[in-house]
């Protein structure tokens, strides 16, 4: 691996600082930003400017955080080029009410990306996997994938259009029973990483698989240097994160809210599943 020099460390936060502010995210329009103002950055490794492709599926009553916290990771790999994709260039509008507007297109966003993320969500994640035109994008897009990735309960969607079938992987605890469905391997940990599969747990856990790949496409420092500019140093107020800490009242009551869409969510993957394999 190429030694990194502080002053190439350096260089390398202020590129990341103006690509995320200019150049690298997507406008609020939904197109590219204004043009970033140009560094010298002769002197930085090689490896640390790429061309990845990367491509966000959303979808009515997405969860935002799902997606907007590896995006922001991804859109800090220099030379990338991030696309977030619907079915129309409709706004689209997540679970918390914020609106989004698409870059593209499931007919325009066709051919080999280097990384698919598919965001979670509740019934928006429902309808999602009830959805045939959203379920085969996501199986064509997935299966040619250098890297299939999804955050909370998108691995829902993974697993109806066939793509954890003998992978390990994980998703929301509320949701992780219901990998087995479509022949996945449960697995324990804040995202798991089997072959080119990434699954992440609920919501946060979005932030640290994708930093993970950060550093797998780039280095270590690299990645330092994207946690570093993010102050990605997480102290929660409660110790009430995950069910292994929370109290069992609170999580009773939370898993009790759920039991519906469970059961919904359980008939609706099985069914799109079977429908993968014909």
């Amino acid at each position: 691996m190429t030694k990194v020099d502080r002053r190439q460390l350096g260089e390398a936060i202020a590129a990341f600082a103006v690509l995320l502010t200019n150049g690298g995210a997507l406008a609020a329009g939904g197109g590219p930003a204004d043009a970033a103002p140009q560094h010298d950055m002769s002197s930085m490794p090689a490896h640390w400017h790429g061309k990845e492709k990367v491509v966000f599926l959303i979808y009515p009553g997405f969860t935002a955080l799902d997606m907007v916290g590896p995006q922001y990771m991804f859109a800090s790999l220099l030379g990338a080029k991030v696309e977030v994709v619907a079915k129309t260039l409709a706004p689209v509008r997540s679970d918390t009410g914020l609106t989004f507007t698409p870059s593209t297109r499931f007919e325009d966003a066709v051919g080999d990306y280097d990384i698919l993320c598919v965001p979670g969500g509740t019934q928006g994640t429902l309808a999602a996997i009830r959805d045939d035109a959203t379920i085969a994008y996501v199986r064509d897009i997935g299966r040619k994938a250098r890297f299939v990735t999804s955050v909370c309960t998108g691995s829902m969607i993974l697993g109806a259009a066939g793509l954890l079938d003998g992978y390990r992987a994980t998703s929301h605890w509320v949701t992780k029973p219901l990998l087995p469905v479509f022949g996945a391997i449960p697995t324990d940990g804040r995202f798991v990483k089997d072959r080119n599969r990434m699954t992440a747990e609920g919501v946060t856990a979005g932030l640290d698989f994708a930093l993970s790949l950060v550093g797998e496409l780039r280095d270590e420092k690299y990645a330092q240097g994207v946690q570093l500019l993010a102050q990605y140093a997480p102290a929660p107020p409660f110790n009430a994160g995950d069910p292994s800490s929370a109290p069992k009242d609170v999580t009773s009551m939370i898993d009790g809210m759920f039991t519906g869409l469970r059961r919904d969510m359980r008939a609706a993957a099985a069914a799109a599943y079977v429908k993968s394999k014909t």
